[in-house]
């Protein structure tokens, strides 16, 4: 080390304690019932800025659907997204796929064991990489989240901005002298588990934790203080119309979104910037960007959507039109009935209530 930091700290102690924990109260969870690289491969896209909680199901279905590298390599996107509806960031999903079909075209569909395959392929970074190379191949290999570097920074008081990518090096740097060679796997679960349970991000619980003997941060009472982390930039608010547009037939319009950038590839009803259009032009850039001739009959309902770095303000009407044909080939009318086989993002997943009251 090129630092005090590590000097007089026990390691082999405290790397004895945190895994006695982690055999005694690690949660029964199902990409934990065996080493299968895919599945933790899976888990650990999913996993990233998702709760537990929330990926469990979709890890299941997941896996029912598509068992192996084999099947998802082969999958029609479209699948594979609808599978990932609901879970967010759907760009992990299109990596994943366009990674596991580089695995099964390049590597005989066996998950690389080592750090240059593995950090070729497509959405595997650093800390995907090391959760593959530890966890599934038992490999002393650091994996660094935020929950890990809440973790440190707190045993080791480690006092830089966890939001810059220099610090998240530090911390690589000090895992790798940490983790055991023994049980790679287990350790580096197990600061994952302690982060999430007992070192929480707000009120952890110190006087449960089984490492408390080697934490600084509570030594000197400023575990609640730490990590640093600069604030996120605030987000943008965008304001749009969405139009729920009928034809007499009772077939609803979708709209196929761009193969690039937000929500890529995923399905939408049609919106209308009304910072751009004004609400007394909505029809006009509906018909100049369609060729769509609409009547807005009613409003519906109102809803805000968050992402990480903007916000959406959705005003929803009904919509109806007389024509049975589109001639833009990113539009569908689609029975009402059939909609909830296309991949839709949650914000018009919600939308689909006021056609069900119809």
């Amino acid at each position: 080390m090129t630092d005090k930091t590590l000097q007089n700290f026990n390691t082999l102690g405290f790397q004895q304690d945190l895994l006695h924990w982690y055999h005694l109260n690690k949660r029964d969870l199902p990409w934990r019932q065996d080493q299968d690289p895919y599945k933790i491969w899976v888990s650990e896209i999913m996993l990233q800025q998702t709760k537990v909680d929330t990926v469990i199901p979709y890890f299941l279905r997941f896996i029912d659907k598509f068992p192996t590298v084999y099947e998802l390599a082969a999958a029609d996107p479209q699948d594979v997204l609808k599978a990932w509806e609901g879970l967010g960031y759907y760009s992990r999903a299109r990596n994943l796929q366009n990674a596991v079909r580089e695995v099964v075209a390049d590597y005989g569909g066996e998950v690389p064991d080592n750090t240059r395959e593995l950090a070729s392929l497509k959405g595997v970074g650093p800390y995907t990489k090391g959760a593959i190379l530890s966890i599934a191949y038992n490999k002393p290999e650091p994996a660094v989240d935020g929950n890990v570097m809440r973790v440190f920074s707190r045993i080791l008081k480690i006092e830089e901005d966890i939001a810059q990518q220099r610090t998240k090096k530090i911390f690589d740097v000090y895992v790798r002298e940490l983790i055991s060679e023994e049980d790679p796997a287990s350790f580096n679960q197990a600061v994952m588990e302690l982060g999430a349970l007992v070192c929480t991000p707000k009120s952890p619980g110190c006087l449960l934790c089984p490492v408390q003997e080697y934490c600084q941060a509570f030594a000197e009472g400023i575990e609640e203080t730490l990590p640093i982390k600069t604030k996120a930039k605030k987000q943008k608010t965008h304001a749009y119309a969405v139009l729920l547009i009928k034809n007499d037939l009772g077939e609803y319009v979708i709209e196929k979104r761009s193969d690039k950038g937000l929500l890529a590839n995923l399905w939408q009803f049609p919106m209308v910037p009304i910072d751009e259009v004004g609400w007394d032009h909505v029809g006009n850039w509906i018909y100049n960007e369609y060729g769509l001739d609409i009547k807005i009959k009613e409003k519906k309902g109102k809803l805000k959507h968050v992402f990480t770095h903007l916000i959406w303000q959705l005003d929803i009407f009904e919509a109806k039109t007389p024509q049975q044909e589109l001639g833009d080939g990113r539009l569908l009318f689609v029975g009402k009935d059939n909609l909830k086989k296309y991949p839709f993002p949650v914000s018009h997943q919600k939308m689909m209530q006021y056609i069900e009251e119809e």
